[in-house]
This record gives C-alpha cells, sequence and structure tokens, in this order.
C-alpha cells in the first residue's frame, strides 16, 4: 500500500485544528516527510505512524512555515532510539539553513545527510531513488528557490513463467531476468528479460506542490497523477490578484492545473489564516476539476494497484 497524509495544511501561521505545512508519504520500508511546519509531531503523534521509522525529510523551500518544525522533529526521532541516517533535501542552501536551526538541536544519536537539488537536476526532472521510492524534483515560482516533488512507485513488468519454460530458460536465471539483468552464457547463449517480461504495469504517482505561481512545470510533473497535492492559498474570486502579487495559487489555478493535468484526484491545501473556512469556496475549484477536495489536518489515503482494489 501506498499512504499518503497531509500532516499540516496551514499557510503563514498555525491556527487551532489547522497546523503548518507537511505532508507524510510511506511505502513499504520507506517513509518520507515533505516539509515540516510547525505543529507536525502533534498531528503526527495524532495519527499515530512512526517518528522512527522517518528516512527523508523534503522540503519545497526554506520559509520558516515550511521548516520551522525541523530541529523538534529530530529530536524527537532521536528519543525514538533511531541511529540509522535521516538524509535532508532541498533546493541550495539547505545544509547551512538546516545546521543553523539544528544548533538548538545537538548531541542527535544519528548522522544528517543532505542532498542540494542542483538547477540542472531540477531541469531535468531528475529521477532519485529514494529507498521504495523514486522522486522528481520540478521547477516551482515563488520568488526563492522553490521545488515541487513527484513521488512514484514504480512496478517491474510480470514475469511469464510459461514463457520462461517455452524458452528453455535455466530455472536460476529466472529471478536475474526478472530484476531487467541480461544474461550471456559462455557459449555465447543470451537470456533477455524481454523473453520472460510482460507489458509495462502502471504504478502510483502522487505529485506535491505548494507556495507557487501556475507554470507549465507542475502540470508537467502532475500530468497522469493519480493524485495531485497543490496549494490553494486563496479561494476567494476577489483574491485572485493578491495571489499573482504574493506568488501563490488560488483555487481557481490549482484545478485548472489539475484538469490540464489530467490527474486522478486533487487536494487543495496551505490556506490563508485569512480563509477560516476553505470549503465554503469548494466550488470553486470543482466548477473546472470535478474530483477536488479540500484538505484538513489528517487528511489521508491509502493507495492500491489497480488490481487490487475491490
Amino acid at each position: 500500500m501506498f499512504d499518503i497524509c497531509l500532516l499540516g495544511t496551514g499557510g503563514m501561521m498555525p491556527l487551532p485544528g489547522r497546523f503548518l505545512t507537511s505532508c507524510i508519504m510511506r511505502y513499504h520500508g520507506t517513509c518520507l516527510l515533505i516539509d515540516c511546519g510547525e505543529g507536525t509531531q502533534i498531528t503526527l503523534r495524532e495519527l499515530g505512524w512512526s517518528f522512527k521509522a522517518i528516512d527523508y525529510v523534503l522540503f519545497t523551500h526554506f520559509h520558516g512555515d515550511h521548516i520551522s518544525g525541523l530541529p523538534g522533529l529530530l529530536l524527537t526521532i532521536g528519543n525514538c532510539e533511531r541511529t540509522e541516517p535521516v538524509t535532508l533535501i532541498g533546493p541550495r542552501g539547505l545544509k547551512m539553513i538546516a545546521q543553523c536551526l539544528l544548533l538548538i538541536a545537538p548531541g542527535l544519536p544519528f548522522p544528517i545527510r543532505y542532498i542540494e537539488l542542483t538547477n540542472e537536476q531540477i531541469a531535468a526532472m531528475q529521477e532519485m531513488a529514494l529507498g521504495d521510492l523514486c522522486v522528481r524534483p520540478f521547477q516551482a515560482d515563488h520568488g526563492v528557490p522553490c521545488v515541487g516533488y513527484s513521488v512514484e512507485v514504480k512496478r517491474r513488468p510480470q514475469f511469464d513463467p510459461v514463457r520462461a519454460k517455452e524458452a528453455g530458460i535455466p530455472l536460476p536465471y529466472w529471478r536475474r531476468l526478472q530484476n531487467g539483468e541480461t544474461i550471456t552464457e559462455p557459449d555465447g547463449t543470451c537470456y533477455d528479460p524481454s523473453m520472460v517480461l510482460g507489458p509495462p504495469r502502471k504504478g502510483l504517482k502522487v505529485t506535491y506542490c505548494t507556495d507557487s505561481r501556475p507554470t507549465a512545470s507542475i502540470v508537467k510533473a502532475a500530468e497522469h497523477s493519480d493524485l495531485l497535492i497543490c496549494e490553494g492559498m486563496y479561494g476567494e474570486p476577489d483574491k485572485q490578484e493578491k495571489a499573482s502579487q504574493h506568488k501563490h495559487m488560488s483555487y481557481r489555478e490549482a484545478a485548472t492545473i489539475a484538469d490540464k493535468a489530467q490527474v486522478g484526484e486533487l487536494w487543495l491545501t496551505h490556506f490563508s489564516p485569512a480563509m477560516p473556512n476553505p470549503r465554503h469556496y469548494l466550488n470553486v475549484a470543482t466548477a473546472i476539476f470535478k474530483n477536488t477536495k479540500v484538505g484538513k489536518d489528517r487528511m489521508t489515503k491509502e493507495f492500491k494497484f489497480r488490481e487490487e482494489e475491490s
């Protein structure tokens, strides 16, 4: 199962029942967090998922509502007796900013690893293998170095034992071929994975983007995602000029991206503190993209591969 949960859906400042931006994803043995705003620990504790299991913390950018929860989170992970490394990933400047924050979190019992994304990696949407998940950063437009992330569970084509037997392929080679390895025997006989693998199978894909104006890169990255998590800072139609001025998005703009990218579902998040009831403006988005939901803290979904769905 590929599990997704919004830990915080607020922008700028936390409110009662609406903590600052954070999202957690897990698949098999891999768990990653995207952004870590104030209140992340509280809502993660209420959710009941493990702190110790977090392997990666990815940042879209370094405004306080996206990173201020990091020192406390890492201290809590340390108190859970984790000794394996935790990897922090984000735009340039990550290491300097994180190390400044961690002056108040000394003596962690695990090493911190840093991956600073280059402009080339972001522009190319270069894939990173993070445990069992594949992550691609993409460019956002927020006036500071800022990225979004597409997170995928990829699937190997299904192995066909009948074809393997008919081709006379020795049993010890089956797993190696299933894993994509080409095998050549000393006599020159070659066994290729295409001999035993079926057609490609659709995996699962979630795209996450907050704090940005609409861009072609977001549409491209989100294309055919099962879920797009996108900021809807402003739902009110009269706030469009403010959204543009402050490099944020409106409900209408997020829904337009979802429609263009042909995603399965849209979750709005990162709401303005001046918007106490984000659901009030849901019809603005659903008029453009019907399968839109207004996010809320601890909103969770479990994705299954298509043939596993009941």
